[in-house]
């Protein structure tokens, strides 16, 4: 059985270094992005002003609503646009009931509240994505 690909997107390097090492030891292929034009690049294959390249497949993405260059909630926007089907899980330290509210109106799978206890977080991080590939099978 092949392993899920996730996509991390975050600006903050020691989190996603930290992040990515725990997926990768719960089994999962991990790639990441540093924001959300970065993110939407990868999964759409295309680089502003450029031709099409080899778009990677993603089982799920994992997507800060708070990063420079395009936030969160745009490249969820886009990545929407390039498929509706594809769990996108927006990533918060930040509560906000308006910025919640944008997301689900945009389409997003659910969402996780970043906390200071990384083991927790790894948990629900992990027993999103096992609820995610059971709703979403292989195709």
């Amino acid at each position: 059985m092949d392993k899920k690909k996730i996509l991390l997107v975050d600006d903050e390097p020691d989190f996603v270094e930290l992040i990515k090492k725990r997926l990768e030891l719960n089994g999962y292929e991990v790639a990441s992005a540093v924001n959300g034009k970065e993110a939407l690049e990868m999964i759409t294959g295309r680089h502003v002003g450029l031709p099409l390249l080899k778009n990677e497949r993603f089982d799920a993405v994992l997507l800060d609503i708070l990063m420079p260059e395009m936030d969160g909630l745009n490249a969820l926007k886009a990545i929407r646009r390039h498929n509706k089907n594809l769990p996108v899980f927006m990533l918060t330290a930040h509560s906000d009931e308006e910025q919640f509210q944008e997301a689900n109106r945009l389409g997003a799978s659910g969402f996780i509240v970043k906390t200071a206890d990384l083991q927790k977080e790894i948990e629900n991080i992990t027993s999103i994505l096992r609820l995610s590939s059971k709703f979403h099978p292989e195709k």
